[in-house]
């Protein structure tokens, strides 16, 4: 879903050849760290909050998110941009996503998943109707597919299966680009795709959670996750960093997902009420990593000024 329209050129630098650890490590770290705050925010809010207030909370996070990614739209500077793109679209997915497929799994009697022996819940209603929405995945990609030019890995590579010598005739230019809504819609496209895949993968019917090819899907994305996260080192602006930074966490998660699935580690996020230190210390290190991003966009804009 990204455009490139940055360059990772420095001068005296031969492109490609400089690597920007530190960009690379804080953008990571700070997209890494809204997995497991997602989750545990999810959980308090269900916690806290009678059932009326929380539907209503949740509709009302997903309109803020929305918001705050058109807002992004109209904000000066790519990193700027690039975080209201993000923040906003996580509490898009959070509200307007997740809580609503929650709800009305909820409201029609959705039955959790739960182990056969403990009788504990391994996959929560929302989550089992999400892969009835393959299709308007599929619907989306379509369109990237056959009706833009992008900077998207994955999709340039299946353009170039699909139509080889002809890519550039049928998707011969990109989309109008604004770095907050390529942010938005990459965030969702990717979560999206990782959550068909997991439940795809954890379904019986398919392959189930202990399956061979799921553990492999599970290596495959950790070991793809370092290649994303080796381009990312090469990428000099904030900005694009932080959207490459989307792209590797959220394929580097897919395996923390599945350990957890077979009770390998202890998912902190699960019961952030217990867990209260370690969360708040996830917490702070973002909100850190957030000031300190927004701070440099602002510096950077001062000084172009």
């Amino acid at each position: 879903m990204e455009q490139k329209t940055e360059t990772t050129k420095t001068a005296g630098t031969p492109p490609g050849k400089k690597l920007y650890w530190w960009k690379a490590s804080a953008s990571f770290l700070l997209v890494l760290f809204t997995m497991p705050l997602g989750h545990a925010l999810m959980i308090m809010m269900e916690h806290l909050m009678s059932e009326t207030v929380l539907h209503y909370s949740a509709f009302a996070m997903g309109a803020v998110g929305m918001a705050m990614v058109i807002i992004g739209v109209f904000a000066k500077g790519d990193t700027r941009q690039t975080l209201w793109g993000l923040f906003g679209g996580l509490l898009f997915w959070t509200g307007w996503v997740e809580f609503l497929f929650m709800y009305f799994a909820n409201r029609f009697g959705t039955q959790p998943q739960l182990d056969p022996v403990t009788g504990e819940v391994v996959t929560r209603p929302e989550y089992l109707i999400m892969p009835a929405s393959f299709g308007f995945w599929m619907m989306i990609m379509i369109m990237y597919l056959f009706s833009t030019k992008n900077g998207c890995n994955f999709i340039n590579w299946w353009q170039r299966l699909l139509f080889r010598g002809r890519k550039n005739d049928i998707a011969a230019r990109p989309m109008t680009r604004h770095a907050s809504i390529v942010t938005f819609m990459e965030l969702m496209m990717i979560l999206w795709g990782s959550y068909l895949l997991l439940m795809f993968c954890y379904d019986d019917v398919f392959l189930g959670d202990h399956h061979p090819v799921t553990l492999l899907v599970g290596l495959g994305c950790l070991i793809g996750s370092f290649f994303i996260f080796a381009k990312q080192l090469r990428i000099a602006s904030w900005g694009a960093n932080i959207r490459m930074a989307i792209a590797t966490v959220i394929v580097f998660w897919t395996p923390v997902e599945i350990l957890g699935r077979m009770n390998l580690f202890s998912e902190i996020w699960v019961a952030p009420m217990e867990h209260k230190t370690e969360m708040i210390i996830i917490l702070l290190a973002f909100v850190a990593l957030a000031v300190y991003l927004w701070y440099k966009s602002a510096k950077r804009k001062m000084a172009a000024q």
